[in-house]
């Protein structure tokens, strides 16, 4: 399995949203994005952005409490989840996969926020962590695994 690093500084939250953007513009069907980052690091900022880019106008909300958000009228679906309340067996019983495999959901674009509570993983993604630099920055690690192809130019 081929891995491939890029690291992006990003100023504020506009940028993390067009980073955003940029992603949901490029990606294609059967993506799984892993997002990791500390709270407020701008997952669900850059989960606004990649829905924008894939032509979603419905606002993109973060699910906490409701675990999944599914926006379906862009250019692709976007699956949204947020494991942050969930203990591992909750996040194996949720059954991702099905998304990811394309079974009995349409595939699309897989959002996963908090996504190191996964106790598994697809074989293809692009893991995106964000973490606080010095003057309220943002950097951005992009991890693309397997045959996931990520064009940002």
């Amino acid at each position: 399995m081929t891995f491939k690093l890029q690291e992006i500084l990003l100023a504020d939250a506009r940028e993390t949203r067009q980073l955003g953007i940029k992603l949901g513009c490029n990606l294609n069907a059967g993506v799984v994005i892993l997002l990791s980052g500390n709270l407020g690091a701008g997952k669900t900022t850059l989960v606004q952005g990649i829905g924008e880019g894939l032509g979603i106008t419905e606002p993109i909300v973060s699910p906490t409490f409701t675990l999944i958000n599914e926006y379906t009228e862009g250019r692709l679906p976007l699956y949204h989840f947020d494991l942050y309340r969930l203990s591992p067996p909750e996040v194996d019983a949720l059954g991702l996969e099905s998304y990811w495999e394309g079974g009995e959901f349409s595939l699309g674009i897989m959002a996963i926020e908090w996504a190191e509570k996964l106790t598994y993983m697809p074989d293809n993604y692009l893991q995106i962590q964000l973490n606080y630099t010095l003057n309220d920055r943002r950097l951005a690690k992009l991890i693309t695994m397997g045959n996931v192809q990520l064009d940002l130019s």
